[in-house]
């Protein structure tokens, strides 16, 4: 794709502050007068099986990462339990974990391994993975160049303890040299170069905090995705604190989004402390540093324009299901969607989780 010209990429935000995105890849075409579309990308899509095994298809996609190699690999949830990286034919094969879910394989090939309810993944820029084994309580590492897996040093939550504290979230930095994890009571930071870890935000206890509190003192009510923007600036979302917050350079935290914190789904295209969210799971950063919001249990897509304090609907209709695919993203039903990352051509990726699917959001031709 070639880049879009500045007044493209202001057409192209305006109409992104009252349409958008379900799935995984979402393609904005340098046209700055094409309609957008929402497309299937991969929809009920068939694993290859390996000798000797079935191979379900598809199965719970929870986030998607793109590699240097400019491929892309799918993590799915605890119903599917494995890594799928796309074939050159355009099927999927999969690359680490089995469809049981259970706790082994380091040190071995990532084949042979098997991970507990993953929920997030990110490629390192030498091609390395990083996987949040969520109910394993870590976080695991896939060298590119041998396959081995090994757990990461220096976090580890009891098995008995990770489906309340196991890494929920993994993203990195913009300068791809931190990793950031969050566990639904800290926010963690992993500096990749020295291996060290230190707590961002959190002080693991539960509760809404004071505008203005220093962040490591402050408690989250459940931190479940967290990403720094161009500015230093760390973005928590909350699960059951239907919140963003954001913690500034200084250390400082307070809410953007949802200061109420109520459940519901109010507020689009007006003030967003104003506005309410329904069990939102992950977001990203936009290139304009506005923020993409998977707000899961609304069904919905939502980005937070920080220089304007306002929310808006980028995709969904708000009833959860399939249909609406080929029209505007507006129109288009999801279901639980759990994932959004940006693709490296700018797009928006979007993960329908319960429909088993990745979409692509595309202009008109």
């Amino acid at each position: 794709m070639n880049p879009l010209s500045p007044l493209a990429l202001l057409r192209v935000r305006g109409w992104m502050q009252s349409g958008g995105t379900l799935a995984v890849l979402l393609a904005l075409a340098p046209s700055a007068s094409a309609a957008p579309q929402l497309r299937a990308f991969v929809d009920a899509a068939p694993v290859l099986a390996h000798e000797g095994e079935v191979a379900p298809p598809l199965t719970e996609p929870f986030a998607v990462a793109f590699t240097p190699r400019g491929t892309w690999v799918v993590v799915e949830m605890v119903t599917g339990n494995r890594l799928l990286e796309p074939t050159p034919s355009g099927q999927l094969r999969r690359l680490a974990g089995k469809p049981q879910p259970g706790d082994a394989g380091d040190g071995g090939p990532a084949l042979d391994a098997q991970f507990n309810g993953p929920h997030g993944l990110v490629a390192l820029a030498n091609g390395d993975l990083l996987i949040a084994d969520t109910w394993n309580g870590r976080v695991r590492r896939i060298d590119a160049a041998t396959g081995i897996i090994q757990s990461v040093p220096g976090y580890f939550v009891p098995a008995g303890a990770a489906r309340g504290g196991g890494p929920y979230s993994i993203s990195l930095d913009p300068a791809g040299t931190r990793a950031v994890v969050t566990d639904l009571r800290r926010v963690h930071v992993l500096t990749l170069k020295t291996g060290r870890w230190e707590i961002a935000a959190g002080n693991g206890e539960k509760g809404r905090p004071v505008d203005g509190a220093l962040a490591t003192e402050a408690p989250l009510v459940d931190p479940r995705a967290a990403a720094y923007d161009r500015h230093g600036n760390l973005y928590i979302l909350e699960r059951n604190g239907h919140a963003l917050r954001v913690v500034d350079p200084a250390g400082r935290i307070r809410t953007v989004v949802n200061r109420s914190g109520r459940k519901g789904a109010t507020g689009d295209e007006g003030d967003a402390l104003e506005a309410t969210m329904n069990g939102p799971k992950h977001l990203c950063i936009d290139r304009d540093d506005s923020v993409i919001i998977a707000d899961a249990e609304n069904d919905l897509i939502r980005r937070y324009v920080p220089s304007t304090g306002r929310l808006h609907r980028v995709a969904g209709t708000g009833r959860r299901g399939s249909a609406g695919l080929g029209g505007s993203p507006l129109a288009c039903d999801l279901h639980r969607p759990h994932g959004v990352t940006l693709h490296p051509d700018g797009s928006l990726i979007i993960v329908d989780s319960y429909n088993h699917r990745l979409l692509q959001l595309s202009s008109a031709p």
